[in-house]
């Protein structure tokens, strides 16, 4: 049986925890906005249209910022169509994701719906097949106050107070090929520094998120953002990364250790933003947004993909049904995001609802949680404070794709009130024990220790079966004179709970 022995010391610290890190995604793709969070006849739905069953899944999954309307949808998107009388909005055709947008949903509805989810809005901008005005004229139509062409808009479209959008994303995922209006890193560098300056010029204390790669495969990684930043860096606060993982060829012990390549990305993506900052001479660090993050199985999609001959609203798009060790590489990602809290400061699960979502809808019927809701939503609710670096004692086990890997993963945060302790145990056959010592941290007793897992790896939450995976009380967890000790498990996520006495200052 596998053991691991963790120090948590209250000198260890990354970072504050940032709220941010628990953002999420939507997109107009698929069925995650109309037939997911809108849906003008659901019983449910409130006086927008949008289904008040699902605002409570997004409120009980605690995310905090969302970021929207794309993703590959906004590099065709033209902002105004979705603004002023519905029945006026025009339809189009979105190349992104071969499907017709109604634009029933626009800025200013969503505005309202995030406002029900207690969530901070993201805005992306077309930089790929538009340009500077619009960008700008988005802007003042979102934030200022009134008085111009486009605020006054805003407010005769009954939004009188300004959206305050402090986030804005300057494209998306412009190194791929399949994005409309895909660029060089040289060309892409050029636009989006010209488009921030301008949009600084309009307010200085915007926060702006240039494109990165689009995953650390991508033959131009670190490349792409060595270049992109020489033009940018001094005019954007945040650098893009987004990656997604899936199970392959049966590989499950390389699946589970997913979080590895995640950390080599950050690292990587850090390493570049510093080196041209210290060619610039610059006092100044790039953050991550670590904006689109998720188990994706999109093997299976290229496979499957269809090549539609109609044009049709809402297909059923990405919608993967997720599994109990899916779940367990959601929580350890989740745990590698906050393990790097000094520079990634903002993060998005993509997506929100039904495309590869924690949150699954059926027209006109039921809203659930699939298995990889779980980990997030009570991480969400745990960490606060400030994150330890864990100093983790553990066996190593071979995997194909990352070499030897640790068994026992952790990362733990801790406040005034409390420390939570986020585990996982990689090991495909058998529990693992685990000790970890929190004298220095204070802590006087348990109050939550909770585990995902089941003895089926590929469980999975359905429409006919809601609750097959859900959290269940980790009963082996206790404290005995400031060390924790708890079981964990084959294939599991865990957190556990601990009152704190204050005395860690």
């Amino acid at each position: 049986m596998p053991r691991a022995h963790i120090e948590l010391d209250k000198r260890a610290v990354i970072a504050p925890v940032h709220r941010r890190t628990f953002g999420s995604f939507v997109e107009h793709l698929g069925r995650c906005v109309y037939d997911g969070l809108y849906e003008p006849g659901h019983p449910s739905a409130n006086e927008d249209g949008f289904r008040m069953d699902v605002v409570a899944l997004v409120k009980e999954l605690g995310s905090t910022t969302i970021r929207y309307p794309g993703g590959n949808f906004v590099s065709g998107f033209r902002w105004e169509d979705s603004i002023g009388p519905r029945e006026k909005r025009p339809v189009r055709r979105d190349l992104a994701w071969h499907s017709l947008e109604s634009n029933q949903v626009g800025l200013d509805e969503f505005a309202r719906w995030l406002k029900l989810t207690d969530s901070e809005l993201m805005l992306a901008v077309n930089v790929a097949t538009r340009g500077i005005l619009p960008a700008l004229d988005l802007l003042e139509y979102a934030n200022h106050p009134g008085g111009t062409a486009l605020s006054d808009l805003r407010i005769a479209n009954g939004s009188p107070e300004p959206h305050n959008v402090r986030m804005w994303c300057l494209g998306n995922e412009m190194d791929g090929s399949w994005q409309t209006g895909f660029m060089t890193a040289d060309d892409y560098g050029k636009i989006a520094a010209r488009t921030a300056a301008a949009m600084k010029m309009a307010d200085k204390d915007l926060e702006l998120v240039v494109c990165g790669s689009s995953g650390s495969a991508i033959p131009t990684f670190g490349d792409w953002e060595r270049t992109v930043l020489e033009h940018s860096y001094d005019y954007v606060d945040y650098m893009s990364c987004h990656a997604y993982y899936q199970e392959l060829d049966g590989d499950l012990g390389s699946f589970l250790a997913s979080a590895i390549d995640m950390d080599y990305f950050i690292d990587t993506v850090v390493a570049t933003a510093d080196h041209v900052g210290y060619k610039k001479r610059s006092s100044k660090k790039i953050n991550i947004s670590f904006d689109e993050w998720n188990v994706w199985y999109l093997k299976e999609h290229q496979e499957s993909q269809k090549t539609y001959d109609e044009w049709i609203y809402a297909p059923r798009q990405l919608e993967d049904v997720y599994t109990a060790a899916d779940a367990v590489v959601v929580g350890n990602m989740l745990m590698t995001l906050l393990k790097h809290s000094d520079r990634v400061t903002s993060a998005s699960l993509a997506q929100l609802v039904n495309v590869i979502a924690p949150i699954m809808t059926e027209p006109g019927g039921p809203a659930w949680r699939q298995t990889t809701f779980y980990p997030f939503s009570i991480t969400s609710r745990l960490a606060s404070g400030e994150v330890i670096r864990p100093v983790i004692q553990t066996a190593k086990y071979e995997t194909a794709k990352y070499g030897p890997v640790s068994v026992v993963d952790s990362v733990a945060t801790v406040d005034d009130d409390q420390v939570a302790v986020f585990l996982v145990n990689r090991d495909l056959d058998e529990p693992a024990d685990v000790t970890v010592d929190l004298r220095s941290l204070g802590s006087s007793r348990i109050t939550e220790a909770v585990t995902v897992s089941d003895a089926d790896v590929r469980a999975t939450n359905t429409i006919t079966h809601q609750t097959r995976v859900t959290p269940w009380l980790n009963t082996s967890a206790a404290l005995c004179d400031g060390v924790l000790s708890i079981r964990l498990p084959p294939v599991s996520w865990s957190a556990v709970a601990l009152r704190s006495r204050g005395d860690h200052q």
